[in-house]
C-alpha cells in the first residue's frame, strides 16, 4: 500500500469479529492503518498475534488477517479498546483509552465473553484506571467475564519474543479451557 492509501485509512473502521458467549474475546489497543486500510485486525506484516495465536494453541493453524472470520468458529473474537486507526498507539490521548474501556465495559457485559484478553497491558492499565496492572489475569471482572492483560504483540514491543509471547497466550487458552471443562 502507498502512504497515501495508509493515511486515507485514518476514517474508516475495523468492525468486530464479535459474537454472544465467546471463549475469549481479544481487544487490540486501536486499529493500525494497515488494519484501517484492509478492514482486518493486526493485519500489518510485522504484528505476531496470528502467529501467537497459533503457537499459544488457540488455533489449529495459523490464520491469516484475512480469514480473522474464522475466529468464530473457535470460540473466538477480536475488538479494540478504540476504534480510531492510527499510525502509533501513542496518538491516543488517555480520555480516548477511559472512553474506549467504557465503551468496552459495555460491549463485553452485553455480549459476556468468559474471558476478555486486552492484547496491551498499558493500553488496559489507562483503560481501566488500574496502574498496578500485571501481564497474566486480573482482579477486575466486568460480570461473570474475567480479564486477562496480554503482552502487545506489535513488532515494536521487544521485550516480548515470539516464544515468550506464545506462552503467555497459552496461559490464558489453558485457563479458558480449565473454565469450560474443555481439554485438547
Amino acid at each position: 500500500m502507498t502512504p497515501e492509501e495508509l493515511e486515507a485509512a485514518r476514517d474508516r473502521v475495523v468492525p468486530d469479529v464479535i459474537a454472544s458467549g465467546l471463549s475469549v474475546l481479544f481487544c487490540g489497543i486501536n486499529p493500525g492503518l494497515m488494519s484501517a486500510a484492509t478492514g482486518h485486525h493486526f493485519a500489518r506484516p510485522g504484528n505476531r498475534f496470528w502467529p501467537v495465536l497459533h503457537r499459544s494453541g488457540f488455533t489449529p493453524r495459523r490464520l491469516k488477517p484475512s480469514e480473522q472470520d474464522e475466529l468464530l468458529t473457535y470460540g473466538l473474537g477480536i475488538t479494540n479498546v478504540v476504534a480510531r486507526a492510527t499510525a502509533r498507539a501513542d496518538e491516543l490521548s488517555d480520555e480516548e483509552f477511559r472512553e474506549g474501556g467504557r465503551l468496552l465495559a459495555v460491549k463485553v457485559a452485553e455480549l459476556r465473553p468468559r474471558w476478555l484478553a486486552v492484547a496491551g497491558v498499558t493500553a488496559y492499565r489507562t483503560a481501566f484506571h488500574d496502574r498496578t496492572a500485571r501481564i497474566g489475569p486480573q482482579e477486575r471482572t466486568i460480570g461473570d467475564t474475567r480479564i486477562w492483560a496480554l503482552p502487545n504483540p506489535s513488532g515494536l514491543n521487544a521485550h516480548w519474543t515470539l516464544e515468550t509471547m506464545a506462552e503467555e497466550f497459552a496461559r490464558l487458552r489453558a485457563a479458558a479451557q480449565e473454565d469450560s471443562g474443555v481439554r485438547r
